[in-house]
């Protein structure tokens, strides 16, 4: 198996290089290729621009979806956009590590989706979700934040994790382009919690990895209930 791992903490000795670490010397120990983009330490420019193109369908009017797509059949996208859809293409798991700022991911991972994701690629019109440009691969993510675990859950003070805060990144774009989510690792209350705790939640994050293909799929909409305009079907709106 062939995983491409994306990385986005600025510091080396942070819990979220830890977990890279971690997540990618087991999968190697467990015989995979490992490929890993650090985000941070390239200096990866996370803002989408029109200087992402180096030539235009359109030079008068910017679309940047179609401009992606545009971009990429002509061979012209930025170098650093090439660089990095690359490993995404050629990989069968794609994992991500990162602290959640602000109820997301940090701003350079979301640029990386912005200008890497790209349209016509890995995703346009009724491609998404299961018939999404990267269906067939996998998806996992090692988060870790602040904020106790019982803040979250139907009755926290948060809501849900996965399915509420951080729906967007689960469903809205790793499901979206079509791969299978897998239940991620969270690192609950990181920065208060002794180095005795930190090396437990990184015991447990190997055993997730050494075990990654037992590890649940999350739920994404599922495209035969809805018909070709993606409206619901009259027997599920019944």
């Amino acid at each position: 198996m062939k995983a491409h791992l994306v990385h986005a903490h600025s510091e080396g000795d942070s819990f979220v290089t830890a977990m890279k670490t971690v997540i990618a010397s087991q999968l190697e120990a467990d015989g995979h290729e490992v490929t890993i983009s650090d985000l941070y330490a390239k200096r990866f420019n996370p803002v989408a621009s029109p200087a992402d193109f180096g030539s235009r369908r359109d030079d008068e009017r910017l679309v940047y979806a179609l401009e992606q797509r545009h971009g990429y059949e002509s061979g012209t996208l930025a170098p650093d956009i090439l660089e990095e859809i690359e490993p995404v293409l050629a990989a069968d798991l794609l994992v991500f590590t990162f602290p959640i700022y602000w109820f997301g991911a940090p701003a350079i991972l979301k640029g990386w989706f912005d200008r890497v994701m790209l349209s016509g690629v890995c995703y346009g019109g009724k491609r998404l979700y299961g018939r999404g440009g990267l269906a067939g691969k996998r998806s996992f993510a090692a988060m870790s934040l602040g904020g106790r675990e019982n803040m979250f859950g139907a009755q926290g003070v948060h809501g849900e994790l996965v399915t509420g805060m951080m729906r967007h990144f689960f469903q809205g774009t790793l499901g979206y382009v079509g791969t299978s989510v897998l239940e991620p690792f969270v690192g609950y209350n990181v920065p208060y919690i002794g180095e005795p705790a930190r090396a437990a939640l990184l015991d447990d994050l190997r055993g997730v990895v050494a075990q990654i293909d037992r590890r649940p799929v999350l739920a994404v909409p599922d495209l035969n209930a809805f018909d070709d305009r993606l409206a619901p079907l009259a027997s599920v709106e019944a």
